[in-house]
């Protein structure tokens, strides 16, 4: 049982701690505190064990051990968590297993240890005959049966369990959430990256708002992935039925950039043509075209070049205009990532109080489709039905993200 008379300590699982990794930016958040709001916050909790799985040139590990007398290393994810003794000793577990040096599979997958981090974690919390709040980063696993097991498995064991990316708790523009309870036909959005790393940032960015819709959320019926020249084709067909997508929620994402390149390198403020588009990529684009159960339509394209951030636009029934908004990111990883700010401030408080700020559902939805899309390009774009994605969850009137 959690001692609320001290701060919650908590053990960092991390494939990588370098600059800009996520380890790296979530674990010095919790360790030094962050910017929210008006000042300086020093998240009330201790990151007291670190593991890291692997150790580069640029590791960042070493020195943060001897700058925090309060954090020790361990060799194993067992030590990590019992302190090296013989049962679990941390109020919380963070498990990022997002960067490093790990295989790919033949769909271009890479193969993180997120399931085998959760798994020895799973073993310590058996043998221990209890559970911590637990926050996996981004996706669940590559794997959907393994993500499935996962979630099956904190539903058994009873411990809280939050998983996913900023993304979602992020800042917007406009400052705005889809209305909770609107009617929605149709969503897009557009930007950057690539499959199996970024498809997840826009696929949660779009559920994050498709689940306030009315009647929540039931899940996805099929999904089929497009990439280089049939990306091109479907925007010109120029609707949904056509094999496409609604083009005013595509032009509405553009016009939410602040990253949108121009065709025209003497202007910037020059919307590129359909024709120019091919031109100003600068990778093949993807895109995901999927189906909810209760007839939501949804498309993501990654169309790295084009434009460099994260937008999405909603159609709302009886409104004229889509609702659009932009994720934003601020200068990006290059320089100082705020956008972790939110996750981490969601993160004190799942430590600190048990609470989720969503469903785990939302995350294993997310990590379904970007399973399901990256075997649909695996197999030339094969339309790939979802009877395992039927995921039924609702979520509250109050909004989540960082609104100011």
């Amino acid at each position: 049982m959690t001692d609320f008379s001290r701060p919650a300590r908590i053990a960092a699982l991390v494939s990588e701690y370098r600059k800009y990794s996520h380890g790296q930016n979530i674990v010095d958040r919790l360790l030094g505190g962050f910017g929210w709001a008006t000042r300086w916050h020093h998240p009330e909790l201790d990151v007291v064990s670190l593991y890291v799985d692997q150790l580069p040139e640029n590791d960042l590990s070493r020195e943060r051990v001897a700058r925090y007398p309060e954090l020790m290393s361990y060799p194993t994810i067992s030590e990590a968590l019992t302190l090296g003794g013989s049962s679990l000793d941390v109020d919380g577990v963070l498990l990022i297993a997002e960067h490093g040096n790990y295989p790919r599979n033949e769909k271009g997958q890479t193969l993180y240890p997120r399931y085998e981090f959760f798994g020895e974690c799973m073993e310590v919390f058996r043998a221990s005959d209890r559970g911590v709040p637990l926050f996996c980063d981004k996706h669940l696993s590559w794997n959907w049966d393994w993500a499935s097991e996962m979630v099956a498995t904190s539903r058994q064991l009873g411990f809280p369990f939050m998983a996913g990316s900023s993304l979602p708790v992020t800042w917007r523009i406009p400052s705005v959430d889809l209305p909770w309870g609107a009617v929605v036909e149709e969503m897009v959005s557009v930007g950057i990256g690539s499959v199996d790393s970024y498809d997840i940032h826009l696929l949660e960015a779009m559920q994050c708002l498709a689940e306030r819709r009315r009647g929540g959320e039931s899940g996805v019926a099929w999904i089929q992935a497009l990439r280089g020249d049939a990306v091109w084709r479907a925007l010109q067909a120029g609707s949904w039925e056509a094999g496409g997508w609604d083009p005013a929620l595509f032009e509405a994402c553009l016009c939410r950039s602040q990253q949108l390149k121009p065709a025209d390198e003497t202007s910037r403020h020059t919307y590129p043509s359909v024709e120019e588009m091919p031109i100003l990529v600068s990778s093949p684009p993807v895109a995901y075209r999927f189906e909810y159960n209760d007839g939501l339509r949804g498309t993501m394209l990654l169309a790295e070049g084009l434009v460099g951030d994260i937008a999405v636009a909603a159609r709302i029934a009886d409104r004229p205009a889509p609702l659009s908004v932009l994720f934003y990111l601020g200068s990006g990883h290059d320089l100082q990532p705020n956008f972790f700010n939110p996750l981490c401030h969601h993160l004190e408080n799942l430590f600190t109080s048990g609470q989720t700020p969503y469903p785990i559902e939302r995350t294993l939805l997310t990590s379904g489709l970007t399973a399901a899309g990256v075997e649909s390009l695996w197999r030339d774009g094969e339309r790939i039905e979802t009877p395992h994605l039927a995921i039924d969850y609702q979520v509250g009137e109050t909004s989540t993200f960082r609104g100011s």
